[in-house]
């Protein structure tokens, strides 16, 4: 097998690696989908819920990203601008879905006391999603309530609180309107809070 030129592509920089790639260097080609296929599938996965389909939507994104290379100009780093590409695959899959009718959110939603206050007392009411799965223990519980929410919502919590897209991105990403994913993330959150509160009640005094 003939060598590369220049330097072992491992070593790189993102603008020497793109330069690589729109040379069409097949090593380059297979680095970039050795190291991060299993990020932008773990991405995927949260999105569509389906290992297949995330496979598929992976697929997708390196096949989009390769394709427009020459778009890439190197204002962010490679790996994030392969993240957006893969959550835009994953959504454009999501899209194609047969679409179900959805359970309303409302019964997930908290329920308030007459003086306004929460009825139950959740120990980390104002904690972010993200931070709460870091912790390892809580991982797997917040994920497993996530699954939970209705889909329209659970997608923009996974883009504004998991994979930190801003408003306007998600509302791009989504076809909708700014106003429209604040109102669903609040709404998100508020269920997903409702659905944690068991697990984490503090005690009453």
């Amino acid at each position: 097998m003939q060598a590369s030129a220049g330097p072992p592509v491992a070593s790189l920089d993102d603008g020497a690696l793109v330069a690589r790639l729109r040379a069409g260097d097949e090593e380059a080609f297979e680095l970039v989908v050795r190291t991060y296929s299993g990020r932008l599938l773990a991405v995927t996965r949260r999105i569509l819920g389906s290992d297949e389909d995330a496979r598929d939507a992976v697929q997708d994104a390196f096949l989009s990203a390769f394709r427009s290379l020459e778009r890439f100009e190197g204002g962010s780093l490679l790996s994030t601008w392969l993240h957006r590409i893969a959550v835009n695959a994953a959504l454009m899959k999501l899209r194609t879905r047969r679409r179900k009718p959805e359970d309303p959110i409302e019964p997930l939603l908290p329920v308030y006391q007459e003086n306004g206050h929460h009825q139950e007392t959740f120990s980390s009411w104002n904690e972010p999603v993200d931070v709460a799965m870091s912790r390892a223990e809580n991982r797997a519980r917040v994920r497993a309530c996530i699954e939970q929410l209705p889909e329209s919502y659970r997608t923009i919590l996974l883009l504004r609180d998991i994979e930190e897209l801003d408003t306007d991105e998600a509302a791009r990403a989504l076809g909708i309107s700014p106003n429209a994913v604040k109102i669903r993330l609040h709404r998100a959150r508020q269920a997903l809070r409702g659905l944690l509160a068991p697990h984490f009640r503090s005690a009453q005094p």
